[in-house]
């Protein structure tokens, strides 16, 4: 069974940074789609970045240059790297194993707080 572990989060002034990980159990990391999501008080879930098995990134709003997806496949983990953190980046950070039609599984979720 797939299991996702995420760590990294806490608390951090405006302009600071964060590396969230997550770690995945299993043998089919390698070749799942990896993604990192978001979501704020009263707000959606959504997207921040994704990659794929081949480590091509997609970034799915103005975080490109603010944040930056990696992953290492050898460690089956994925790296969500956020720099010049804002207030607005506040929320719980989930992460994403997409392998379709058969894997779409979540993470627990780890809060990012940022503020004075």
């Amino acid at each position: 069974q797939v299991q996702l572990v995420e760590s990294g989060g806490g608390s951090v002034q405006p302009g600071g940074s964060l590396r969230l990980s997550c770690a995945a159990s299993g043998d089919i990391f390698r070749i799942s789609t990896m993604g990192w999501y978001r979501q704020a008080p009263g707000k959606m879930r959504e997207l921040v970045a994704n990659i794929d098995s081949s480590g091509r990134a997609n970034y799915a709003g103005s975080w490109e240059g603010r944040f930056t997806i990696s992953r290492d496949n050898a460690e089956n983990t994925v790296y969500l790297q956020m720099n010049s953190l804002n207030t607005e980046d506040t929320a719980v950070y989930y992460c994403n194993l997409r392998l379709r039609p058969l894997y779409d599984l979540w993470g627990q979720g780890t809060q990012v707080t940022v503020s004075l």
